[in-house]
This record gives C-alpha cells, sequence and structure tokens, in this order.
C-alpha cells in the first residue's frame, strides 16, 4: 500500500474512533456508490451523517478540508440518497468533514459538523 494510503486509512481510524468517543454509533465505512465513497456513516440521535475524512501530513499548502471540493460534495449527497432509499431511511441529514493534521508526533482533529 502506498504510504498516503496508508496515512488515509490511519486517518479514517482515528475518525471512526474520536466519533465513537463522542457517541456516534458507526453503520458503515468506505460505503460505495457508483463513483463515489463516502467514508464514515453515522448515526447521532436522529441524525444520519455522512462524513468525509480527510488527512494530512501537512496543512502548509492546503487545510484538508479545503480538499473536499464541490465535485465531492455533490458525489456524496448523491450517495447519501442512495444509501437511504436502499435502506429505506427517512431522516434529517448531515454532512460532516473530519479533518486530521499529523504534526510530528502530535495529531490535530477538526470535525467540522454541517460542513455543506
Amino acid at each position: 500500500m502506498a504510504s498516503h494510503n496508508e496515512l488515509g486509512a490511519r486517518g479514517e481510524t482515528l475518525a471512526v474512533n474520536f466519533l465513537r468517543s463522542k457517541n456516534y454509533s458507526i453503520l458503515a465505512t468506505n460505503w460505495r456508490w457508483h463513483k463515489a465513497e463516502v467514508d464514515i456513516i453515522a448515526q447521532i440521535d436522529n441524525t444520519l451523517v455522512f462524513a468525509e475524512v480527510k488527512t494530512r501530513s501537512s496543512d502548509t499548502f492546503i487545510k484538508p478540508e479545503e480538499a473536499v471540493n464541490e465535485k465531492k460534495q455533490q458525489l456524496l449527497i448523491e450517495a447519501a440518497e442512495a444509501y437511504c432509499d436502499a435502506n429505506e431511511i427517512e431522516m434529517e441529514l448531515r454532512f460532516d468533514v473530519i479533518a486530521i493534521v499529523h504534526q510530528g508526533s502530535k495529531i490535530i482533529t477538526k470535525h467540522i459538523e454541517g460542513a455543506f
């Protein structure tokens, strides 16, 4: 596995653990629909959360959350609709971004609720 893939996988594991520590129920990870992949699908209270995880070794050039562009957002929205249809879910939806930056031995996690 390429090092950037390993970094991304570690970030997703950190994000799942972070959400669990905040009492989210994790329903799915790496859920695919056509060209879209939802990193984490979770539930908190009566809200279904579709979370995109962006992990970087540095935020010098671009912050991780800035990498979730309009095209990616649209793919996530379409995937969320497909997930809800396939599972006959009718509840409030929210799209979050979890930005993780490794700064040496320090890991900074930023959870942006309702990012788009």
